[in-house]
């Protein structure tokens, strides 16, 4: 049996962008990517820590060390600029391998620098 776990998560990702008339998505800076696992296009959840608001979409990659995290079309009436949200992406797993199964996790600052990792 395939069970549903966390792959990845980014803690207090800061919005800096929104963009009503974009198509869709969350942008977030590549680097911020790399260093979780999530990959252009990933299904997401965000949840946003000021409002309780939660949504479904994919992470789009933002230019590298911008620190950029952008609402995106829908996703804009989500939440506001300076907002922290938190970013999860998941995967599936066989029950034999979840006992060894670790998700990647970064804690960031206020300007989206990363503080601290688990992996």
């Amino acid at each position: 049996m395939l069970c549903t776990v966390l792959k990845a998560k980014l803690h207090h990702l800061r919005v800096t962008q929104a963009d009503r008339d974009y198509e869709g998505s969350l942008t977030i800076d590549e680097d911020l990517m790399d260093a979780v696992g999530i990959v252009n296009y990933e299904k997401i959840l965000v949840a946003d820590l000021e409002n309780g608001n939660r949504l479904e979409t994919y992470a789009i990659r933002g230019p590298r060390g911008s620190g950029v995290a952008c609402l995106n079309g829908a996703a804009a009436f989500m939440g506001n600029l300076g907002d922290r949200l938190i970013i999860m992406a998941w995967c599936q797993k066989d029950e034999s391998e979840i006992p060894f199964h670790h998700p990647k996790i970064v804690r960031l600052d206020e300007k989206n620098r990363i503080v601290a990792s688990a992996v």
